[in-house]
């Protein structure tokens, strides 16, 4: 078997499937009578009197016949500026000039991190190609990875000799991103007491082609811990639920050389048979876009990008959380501070106790508990939760702060994290 460099009676030649060209002519057309006589037969002046019948007579009564090339640069229709001779040009044919038999091919593509065969014909090797013929093979590799790709294809054939020969060449080429996908996530707390979140997941897409790029559809797959809904500014929202699709929908344009398009999602954590959301543990995967896309002349693409995340979420057992604060409340007057106390575990947890912690300073505590300082509660079910009110007092006026509530396990003897301050404001009456 031979390797070495020579001459081969094979050669590989790769070719994109793609849109074939439009066959571009000069303006300058041809006159049938060039088919027998040349401008030449001017210089003679006896067979120019001689010139058949037939053609003498369409030069002298046909003024669009000229065989002095005198009007063949003149535009006698619109479409002769264009050039255009309605013809498409396909690919140029392929073939050797001697038959090949026994032709094991082999196509592979090469990337930084892993080399995948796309076709393999050792079971079935081709049994010949005959002189100035060819073998067509199509391979098709979904890409997902960018940067430096290589082709690989080889071949093994006995040539007309028989001599056992070996071919491998290459084709390189370098795969980019066709378009970019910038998320941006920001919380926002809504409500009279600004203690219910609720997420927002802006995406921007924008074209990197000399393309116009018809997105046929721009999706965002939540995780299981969030439902997500499309925010339009035109139309109805859209809730994208496994249930709940668009079917038929006309794509949005992105133009060609960094025109960009704008995508808003509205998320909400997913409750898990109670009234409010529990955070477990990875909730703050919200999830992925699936984009697809065609160009002009309808060549299809696809981009999947990675998990996006939203804010880090720490998972707690035991979660307390404000559900109502007064707005104004009256100096020396007790006020109710309604909370949620949710259990995020699989087991039953509690009882539990309820009490205003010390401050670390000599500052007199302005918002104490009114009546017993320690309030007990019952038991919690394994993700269930319970409401109850805090009986408070504020003793100055102005805007002065609550803090220190914190929670205690009588079972387990753990003190969680006290609750972030609130802010209330006191009044006179």
């Amino acid at each position: 078997m031979s390797s070495t460099p020579g001459t081969h009676s094979l050669a590989f030649r790769v070719m994109r499937l793609c849109r074939p060209s439009l066959h571009v002519e000069p303006p300058l057309r041809v006159d049938p009578t060039d088919l027998f006589i040349g401008e030449d037969i001017f210089d003679d002046p006896i067979a120019a009197s001689n010139l058949p019948p037939l053609i003498a007579s369409d030069v002298t009564t046909n003024k669009s016949s000229d065989l002095t090339y005198r009007s063949r640069f003149l535009l006698h229709d619109f479409a002769d500026s264009i050039g255009l001779s309605g013809l498409l040009v396909l690919p140029q044919a392929f073939g050797s000039t001697l038959e090949v038999r026994d032709v094991v091919i082999k196509a592979e593509i090469q990337t930084d991190k892993q080399r995948i065969l796309l076709l393999d014909t050792s079971k079935s090797p081709v049994e010949s190609i005959r002189a100035g013929g060819r073998y067509d093979f199509i391979v098709e590799h979904d890409v997902k990875e960018l940067g430096a790709h290589t082709l690989v294809c080889t071949a093994l054939y006995s040539d007309g000799e028989g001599e056992r020969k070996y071919l491998p060449q290459f084709f390189k080429f370098i795969v980019s991103n066709p378009l970019s996908v910038r998320t941006k996530v920001r919380v926002v707390k809504v409500g009279a007491t600004h203690f219910q979140e609720i997420t927002f997941l802006e995406a921007c897409i924008e074209n990197h082609t000399k393309s116009n790029l018809y997105m046929d559809q721009v999706e965002f797959e939540p995780s299981q811990n969030w439902n997500a809904t499309m925010l339009k500014a035109d139309g109805p929202h859209s809730d994208y639920n496994a249930q709940s699709r668009e079917i038929f929908k006309p794509p949005v344009l992105i133009r060609s050389g960094g025109g960009i398009h704008n995508y808003l999602y509205q998320l909400k954590m997913l409750s898990h048979g109670s009234s409010s959301p529990v955070k477990v543990q990875g909730s703050n995967v919200l999830g992925k876009l699936q984009i697809t896309w065609r160009t002009n002349l309808g060549e299809p693409g696809r981009l999947q990008t990675q998990q996006i995340l939203g804010t880090t979420i720490t998972s707690k057992e035991i979660e307390l959380n404000v559900v109502e604060v007064p707005s104004v409340v009256g100096i020396d007057k007790p006020f109710l501070l309604k909370l949620k106390l949710t259990n995020q575990t699989d087991k039953e947890q509690g009882p539990f106790e309820i009490w205003l912690s010390q401050n670390d300073s000599d500052e007199e505590k302005v918002v104490m508990i009114n009546g017993l300082r320690i309030m007990a509660l019952a038991p919690v079910e394994a993700f269930g939760s319970t409401d109850f009110h805090l009986n408070l007092i504020a003793t100055k006026l102005g805007v002065q702060r609550i803090t220190g509530i914190t929670v205690f396990d009588k079972i387990e003897k753990i003190t969680y994290d006290s609750l972030p301050d609130l802010e209330i404001f006191v009044d006179q009456d």
